[in-house]
């Protein structure tokens, strides 16, 4: 059975090796136009690709640090815990770009700077929130509560409703 962890840790270690180079690599051939004939949807979605490859780039090189100091320390014996290693930096890729958009929407009060028509600050929030996907998720959780919260106030016969529990 520990063959079988061993395989398992090279497997992860080479998915987020190959998620982190590849999303490189991927940015490249998006910059350059090396599929604009092949693929023309490609140019229409082009800036969405950015800010989800800086986002997969943010998140596997945390999950790369992250898989490889508790290596070190000999901290993955838990393999239940290792989805977060599969699963995390493919759910900071979209996040990435949810974050973008919603600052470029104006919800959060938050301007972009804009610098000769080239996303610069978009592509680097998509990598921070990319890297710092949980934490993001957190503060984007604790917004909506915010948001979407209901008047306690309201009154029911005169007599305030009781508070319900919020599902997390």
């Amino acid at each position: 059975m520990i063959w079988v962890n061993n395989w398992l840790k090279a497997g992860i270690l080479l998915y987020l090796s190959l998620l982190f180079f590849g999303s490189f690599i991927a940015i490249g051939i998006v910059w350059t136009g090396a599929l604009d004939e092949s693929l023309p949807f490609i140019d229409d979605i082009k800036i969405f690709l950015y800010y989800f490859f800086a986002g997969s780039i943010g998140g596997s090189l945390r999950h790369l640090y992250m898989f490889c100091s508790h290596y070190m320390k000999d901290e993955l014996n838990d393999y239940r815990e290792w989805i977060m290693y599969i699963f995390y930096p493919i759910f900071a890729t979209g996040t990435a770009i949810v974050a973008v958009t919603l600052i470029q929407s104006g919800i959060l009060l938050i301007e972009f700077v804009d610098f000769k028509d080239t996303p610069y600050a978009q592509i680097s929030l998509a990598f921070f929130v990319g890297f710092g996907f949980n934490r993001f998720v957190n503060k984007l959780n604790a917004l909506s509560k915010d948001i979407f919260k209901t008047n306690q106030q309201q009154t029911n016969n005169g007599e305030p409703k009781p508070k319900q529990p919020e599902a997390e």
